[in-house]
């Protein structure tokens, strides 16, 4: 049994729609250390699956201590928990934000420029002290066809006129179902960070180039000075069978889906 935090957001709906065993567990937000310890223990549930947080990166800036204890202090509560179970937790490809090199990046090195950032590589280092089994997913953008949340692939879908995007910056995005469909082998994955998602050797502005072209969208694409790349290399979860579509094909793939492209 997978007991999934967040249930209801973006990432953990999707996991408990496709995933069996999947069971929702209440909302944790400004829970006790021991309101978590007992809803994990009247779960049943031997793999905890943790998606909740404040992702937003504005309004963990404007609120760090919300930040704190909704990317921190929850999931080091659900580690001190986990005794015996499997815990997964969602990080961030934001971890990369201040890097200096081009990329891209493997696990063993990150360096986060935003609270949410920091908050986020905070945790994973506090939970893998206390559960060196615990997997850390530093998971990129990830999109939807069904969804009011803002990501990459409505966002283009939606776009008039203008769209800026630089032909130096690098940054994976993923369709979210593929995030559900490897949770199986997401859980059997050794402790540790692993980066997640779909890779790609396009620059954001020449994959928004080929995704337009493709579904022929009614957009101009201007190239713009570069700010900072989130580009993951994705070889270590690949290994133990985690994988994705690059992130064209997955972009294709969920235009597919949503009937817009190849029917």
């Amino acid at each position: 049994m997978k007991l999934v935090t967040g249930a209801n957001g973006f990432v953990g709906k999707k996991i408990m729609e496709i995933c069996e065993g999947t069971v929702a567990a209440p909302s944790l937000r400004n829970a006790s250390e021991e309101e978590v310890r007992r809803v994990v223990e009247e779960s049943g549930a031997d793999i905890i699956i943790h998606t909740a947080a404040i992702s937003d990166i504005g309004t963990c800036e404007a609120d760090p201590e919300a930040s704190y204890i909704a990317n921190v202090q929850l999931p080091v509560f659900l580690a001190k928990a986990s005794k015996g179970r499997k815990l997964i937790c969602f990080s961030s490809d934001q971890v990369y934000t201040g890097m200096e090199s081009e990329g891209p990046y493997t696990e063993e090195f990150a360096k986060p420029a935003n609270t949410y950032a920091k908050h986020k590589l905070e945790m994973e280092q506090r939970v893998l002290d206390i559960a060196p089994d615990a997997v850390l997913l530093r998971a990129e953008w990830m999109y939807d066809y069904d969804t009011n949340r803002p990501n990459y692939f409505t966002n283009m879908i939606n776009a008039k006129g203008c769209v800026r995007f630089s032909s130096r910056n690098y940054r994976g995005v993923t369709y979210i179902k593929e995030v559900a469909k490897n949770m199986e082998k997401v859980c059997a994955l050794p402790g540790g960070a692993y980066n997640f998602g779909s890779e790609t050797n396009m620059s954001m502005y020449e994959m928004t180039m080929a995704f337009a072209d493709a579904l022929k969208l009614d957009i101009t694409i201007e190239d713009i000075a570069p700010f900072h790349n989130l580009w993951m290399d994705c070889t270590k979860a690949k290994k133990y069978g985690v994988i994705f579509s690059d992130a064209l094909q997955g972009l294709l793939s969920c235009a597919t889906d949503s009937g817009r492209y190849g029917k």
